[in-house]
């Protein structure tokens, strides 16, 4: 059976984006693998967070993937600070990649922009602790967006390095499994820019506990333009926000694009979107309702996140011990 591996970094209840495009593909891949989850609060840690902030917005997280089906006993999700594995094999992974290799990442690019030199050099090396979140466990398929790839592909470049300068067949290739339909869904108030947390927005976002009026609501507010549905997918070019709301429709009913306009093309948009947040309701509402029984306990929430570190642990710190015993490194 493979090993997959994934990680979130923690930003509190997850939007509807997070879901279609990451989390119900996790429980999916639950059948056929033995998967490991992970809260990547280390990773958040690269831009400064308020710790009681962060320490909430882990357990909020947590309870969230625990509400969408994230089978804890079954699996394994913890928080990556608690498995120290991570941090150790990060290190031997700095000293491995090149400084070449890491200016070429986009996404490091995009994130620091024109000031450069004052962001945190734990940004410019975050590819290096994502390759050692990956390779901790030997893990060998990882779901990725288009946002990740170009670090999947240093991971491979990273673990094939440490085997070539060690004279080894030690870290495996890595597999991306690429995700589905509707893995990107943008915003309700601007259909070219993706859904996102940071938005200042509320009404451009779902969240998966908001409750049936405000799903609603957020539907009915959501931008569109003057035309109906088309009866054919190619209606959609160049109407960014029709596209979105079919999109989002077509991957909560298990549609393609097609199917959505079979059923609905030729509506107006006042129609369509009750359906849209009938749709919604329907599917998040036992989310929101797992969400806030499981944060009603957060002494629980604790406990599966300490129980899945201990699981975790004994996974990836005799891999890391091996690949620093390798290295050179005296082991007791």
């Amino acid at each position: 059976m493979q090993r997959i591996f994934s990680g979130i970094q923690p930003s509190g209840i997850p939007q509807l984006g997070n879901y279609l495009g990451a989390l119900r593909n996790w429980v999916a891949l639950q059948e056929g693998h033995e998967c490991i989850y992970c809260v990547v609060d280390l990773h958040a840690i690269t831009q400064w967070q308020d710790p009681r902030e962060l320490a909430r917005q882990t357990r909020e997280l947590a309870a969230s993937l625990l509400a969408c089906g994230i089978d804890a006993e079954r699996h394994v999700l913890f928080a990556q600070s608690t498995v120290h594995a991570h941090v150790r094999l990060a290190w031997i992974f700095n000293c491995v990649a090149r400084m070449g290799w890491l200016n070429r990442m986009t996404q490091f690019k995009d994130k620091a922009g024109r000031d450069r030199e004052n962001v945190s050099t734990g940004l410019f090396v975050y590819p290096n602790l994502m390759a050692a979140d990956i390779l901790a466990y030997k893990a060998t398929r990882v779901p990725v967006g288009d946002d990740q790839r170009q670090h999947l592909e240093l991971a491979n470049d990273i673990a094939q390095k440490f085997n070539h300068d060690y004279g080894v067949a030690f870290f495996p290739t890595i597999e991306p499994v690429i995700q589905g339909v509707a893995a990107r869904v943008m915003s309700l108030r601007d259909g070219t820019k993706k859904m996102s947390k940071s938005d200042p927005s509320e009404q451009s976002r779902i969240n998966l506990t908001d409750d049936a009026d405000t799903i609603a609501q957020k539907i009915r507010r959501a931008k569109t333009d003057p035309e109906p549905l088309p009866s054919e997918v190619v209606g959609l070019d160049g109407r960014p926000e029709a596209r979105n709301l079919v999109g989002i429709y077509a991957a909560l009913a298990g549609l393609d694009l097609q199917g959505v306009l079979i059923e609905h093309g030729g509506k107006g948009f006042g129609a369509f979107k009750e359906a849209l947040a009938a749709l919604l309701v329907a599917r998040l509402a036992p989310i929101a309702a797992e969400t806030r029984r499981w944060l009603a306990d957060p002494g629980a929430v604790d406990g599966v996140l300490r129980a899945g570190a201990a699981r975790a642990a004994a996974i990836a710190e005799p891999i890391v011990d091996e690949a620093e015993r390798l290295v050179g490194f005296l082991k007791p």
